[in-house]
This record gives structure tokens, sequence and C-alpha cells, in this order.
């Protein structure tokens, strides 16, 4: 078993959490229920009049036809007003995850990889590195004749910057709940390499409920996970990841116009199609992160940051 030395670990061992690894999981969702319930309350309110309008008209509320209320809840929350602030309201993930480790289990945020050494220089490195690894997924499926690529006409750039801004938001708040806070919590009590795979899997099932979630799409995202989480070790601060997943998914959707995780298209500079009949090589209705090609770019990524850990012997 792979032995990864981590002084956030090390720190977190200060923290009030339970030592039963049960315990700390059934905790997490407790609070990863109040977050999701935290972000959601604006955007519900806000959309809730236009979708009760849609409803009614269709006459859903009578025949209570699920399958095509959650189809118009898709199509009427993707909207920019409503998408950009659901994006914007993922910051209460970041700022309860933050609460909750301070003040519950009573450790530093810098346990959390929250250091500002090199914060700015990891952070830029972070958007650099996610960028080539959407990049080159998009490419690869572009050179194997998977996806083809067009660019849109009528580019809308504001919208596109407020999608920037929201992505950057939702990336980091999701580091924070799944590595900030889950993964140094079990890594502070339990062996490393339990403390990756939980916040991986926790990552992945995170997403269990979006349009075209499969069994590669599951691998994907905890792989994904795994990536985050060895990237954020090696670096020792959260940063890094922070601006990774954040880049990845504007550059998915904004740049590329491919679907981020199921959630459907956005306003965007490209218009990625596919050609291929294959969900394999596509990714289906999750995008391209359900794709084969994600799964090489990805496992080759996390098998270069764990070769420099080994060179600097903080892997064995």
């Amino acid at each position: 078993m792979l032995n990864i030395k981590s002084k956030m670990f090390e720190e977190s061992k200060k923290s009030t959490a339970s030592e039963k690894i049960i315990v700390n999981i059934i905790v997490f969702i407790v609070v990863f229920f109040i977050i999701t319930l935290a972000e959601s309350v604006i955007p519900s309110v806000m959309s809730n009049s236009e979708l009760n309008q849609r409803f009614i008209a269709e006459g859903l509320i009578e025949n209570r036809d699920m399958k095509r209320m959650i189809e118009i809840s898709m199509e009427v929350n993707m909207q920019p007003k409503y998408f950009i602030t659901t994006l914007l309201c993922t910051a209460f993930g970041t700022l309860i995850s933050i609460i909750y480790c301070r003040f519950i289990e009573a450790r530093y945020i810098r346990s959390m990889g929250v250091r500002r050494e090199k914060a700015g220089i990891h952070y830029l490195q972070g958007l650099v590195v996610g960028i080539i690894l959407m990049t080159s997924i998009v490419l690869l499926s572009l050179l194997f004749g998977i996806n083809s690529i067009s660019l849109c006409q009528n580019i809308n750039f504001g919208l596109i910057g407020l999608y920037f801004i929201g992505f950057l938001v939702q990336g980091m708040s999701e580091e924070f709940i799944f590595r900030g806070y889950l993964m140094t919590t079990i890594g502070a009590r339990h062996k490393p390499i339990i403390a990756i795979v939980i916040s991986a899997v926790g990552f992945s099932l995170a997403h269990i409920t979006n349009p075209g979630f499969s069994p590669l799409v599951f691998f994907n995202l905890a792989l994904f996970g795994a990536f985050a989480s060895v990237y954020m070790i090696y670096f020792d601060d959260i940063w890094g990841v922070c601006a990774i997943h954040s880049i990845w998914n504007f550059t998915q959707g904004s740049v590329y116009g491919i679907s981020v995780s199921g959630s459907g298209n956005t306003e965007s500079v490209f218009r990625t199609s596919a050609v291929s009949s294959s969900v394999l090589l596509t990714g289906g209705d999750f995008g391209i992160e359900g794709s084969i090609i994600t799964t090489l770019v990805l496992g080759t990524g996390t098998a270069v940051i764990l070769y420099k850990m080994s060179r600097q012997k903080a892997i064995s």
C-alpha cells in the first residue's frame, strides 16, 4: 500500500474529529446536506415562479409527469441568470466547510491547505494545468474523429466572463468540501490512501443524479478526485486544485462548448459536437468527462504527480 507523507494530515491530527471512519463519513453527509440546502435556496426562490408557470401551462401539476417536470426544471435552471446564480451560491460550500473545520473540529484552516506561501503562483500554475488537461482531452477527441468543433457566431463575451467568475467560485467550493475538509479529516486519523479514496469516491457520488451518469463517469470523476488529492498533497496547499477544477469546468463548458457534468450547454466560444455514436468515446449526455479519453489523460496526470512525489521521497 502507498505510504504518503503530508503536512496537512499531520496538522489535522489536532482536530476533535472522531477516530471512527464511519462516524466521520456520517458527519460529512450531514454537513454536505446542509451545504446543498444552503446553496440551493437563492436559485430556487429565483426560479420558482417561472417553473410553476411552465408546470401549469403543460398541466403537469395534475398529471404528475415527473420526467417532464425534471426536463423543464433543467431547461429553466440552465438559463444564464439562474445557472450563474447557482454557481455563485456554491460559495456557501467553501464558507460552511471552513466554519465546520475551524469551529467544530477545532483545527486551523491551514490544515485544509489554506496557506499564504506561493498561493498566487500555485493558483496560476493550476490554471495552466487545468487548461492543458481539458485541451488535451478535446484535441485527442478531434484527432481520433470522436468529436468535431466549430466557432460559435455572435459570441457573448460578457456572459462568458460571468460564467468564468461563477466557475472560479464553484470549483473552489468543491475542492474545499471534498479535499480541504473530507480528505484531511480522514487522513488525520487513517492512512492517507484511505483518505484519498474516500474523498474521490464521495466526490464522484455527489454527481450521481446528473444526466448521463454511468459506471465510466463514476470512475472518471473518482479519478479526477484522486488526481486532485495527490496534486494538493504534492504542492501542500489547496490553491492549485481549486484553479484546476475551476478552469477545467470553464474551459470545458464556456470555451469548448461541452456539457459540464451533464448540466447542458452554456454560452461558449466554440461548440463541440459528437461525431461518434459510441458513449464510451463521447461521454454521452454527461459530456466528455464520461469519455475513455478523459480516463487516459487523468490517469497520465495522476501517474506524473505520483512519480514526482516518489522523487521527493513524499511517497513510498
